[in-house]
């Protein structure tokens, strides 16, 4: 299995719950739980046209990176090609060894279900439901219900502030609490990696740091590994690494 290696200097933030620790004499050495190499997209029709080609990637548990690029780069068919929603013309996309590229759309949406979270500019929170029924959707889908589901509901409205708000309506939060039930519902079934696209592209500065500090902190506290797409400097800053997406595919980027 891939590894990777970390300076016990950074052991702390290496001890994860869902990590795989394994300690040497200078290093602990945490399981690579996604791995996306030689990734290519293009699209036909009339006017043919290439999105990127080679992108690799490497993540484990408690990693959270950025990738930003220019408007019409891929950003977002990255992320859909890695949740399985869209297909690759070429590459190889592993989930804790799990080749996605291999997977009929059933299996997709069951890893889905279980192993991916999901946090988007537009909220989709269910304006029929209540806040706690939002965040337990995940947990529905799964079969979990009952006292776990609601313990699990419970504990996850504490990590984003919301205790006080399970029984009200969507109808009745701002934008910036709309997007922790958002947060919440995405991390409530335990995922190993957590998607984010544009996650405060509909709030102000104030709420969208405060939106993405929660986010990074719930990301690490839950031992999963997030990927957040970003037109945003100051959101890209919040992650562990910046990564700038190319028609060549992904390199390193340092932000000042």
């Amino acid at each position: 299995m891939a590894t990777k290696n970390l300076p016990f200097a950074n052991m702390d933030s290496a001890l994860h719950p869902a990590g795989r620790l394994s300690l040497s004499r200078a290093t602990v050495t945490l399981a690579v739980m996604l791995v996306v190499h030689g990734l290519t997209k293009s699209y036909a029709g009339p006017r043919p046209r290439a999105v990127f080609a080679g992108v690799d990637m490497e993540l484990a548990p408690g990693d959270y990176v950025a990738v930003m690029g220019e408007s019409g780069s891929g950003k977002s068919t990255l992320l859909n090609l890695i949740a399985g929603l869209d297909s690759t013309d070429e590459g190889s996309i592993k989930l804790d060894g799990t080749e996605l590229t291999a997977l009929d759309d059933d299996a997709l949406t069951a890893l889905r279900r279980k192993r991916m979270g999901f946090v988007f500019q537009a909220f989709h929170v269910l304006p029929y439901l209540t806040v706690a029924q939002n965040v337990a959707l995940p947990l529905s889908l799964l079969g979990v219900a009952g006292s776990e589901a609601d313990a699990r509901v419970a504990g996850m409205l504490a990590g984003v502030g919301l205790s006080e708000r399970g029984a009200s309506m969507p109808r009745e939060l701002s934008g910036g609490e709309l997007q922790r039930v958002a947060i919440a519902r995405a991390l409530v079934h335990g995922p190993q990696l957590v998607l984010a696209d544009e996650p405060t592209g509909n709030l102000d500065a104030e709420t969208a740091s405060q939106v993405l500090s929660l986010l990074r902190e719930q990301i690490k506290a839950n031992g999963a590994a997030g990927i957040l797409v970003t037109h945003s400097r100051v959101a890209a800053l919040t992650c562990d690494r910046i990564l700038q997406l190319t028609l060549a595919g992904l390199r390193e980027l340092t932000l000042q």
